[in-house]
């Protein structure tokens, strides 16, 4: 049992814990889809996380819990209206990243639809600042 009450923590160990909650991601080439090799940390994580849940699909892949990815696939393709096809992408997105604790917002949002291709923009807010998010393509995978 020490002096102090359970609930006064000193400046160093308040530090370590934040350290620790700080994301990490290993950083991607948004141009090749391929790892570079270095570590990334912070806003440049959850960068890094958002652009691998979007090219994600949801369901598919074993590795992944249920939460991660995407739904998209569900409207490429199947000639729904672009009412329809902005509110679900808005909505299937937002579902996406709000698994991610360190997202606290998404704005801005933008939707384009061409043939099987679709351009989402957005802002994404998180708690350490904002990112931008400019033509994320969106193509219906081949069968």
């Amino acid at each position: 049992m020490g002096l102090f009450p359970a609930y006064i923590e000193n400046a160093a160990v308040l530090a370590e814990k934040e350290k620790k909650n700080t994301p990490k991601e290993y950083e991607i080439d948004f141009e090749t889809g391929q790892l570079t090799g270095r570590i990334v940390e912070g806003i440049e994580a959850i960068k890094m996380w958002v652009w691998l849940a979007l090219q994600t699909p949801r369901y598919r892949h074993y590795i992944y819990s249920w939460d991660y990815g995407n739904e998209f696939d569900d409207l490429i393709g199947l000639g729904y209206t672009e009412e329809y096809i902005e509110t679900e992408a808005r909505r299937m997105t937002e579902d996406c990243l709000s698994v991610n604790e360190n997202i606290q917002s998404i704005s801005g949002f933008a939707v384009n639809m061409e043939k099987d291709i679709l351009t989402i923009t957005f802002t994404v807010n998180t708690i350490y600042g904002d990112i931008e998010f400019n033509r994320q393509e969106i193509a219906r995978p081949a069968v």
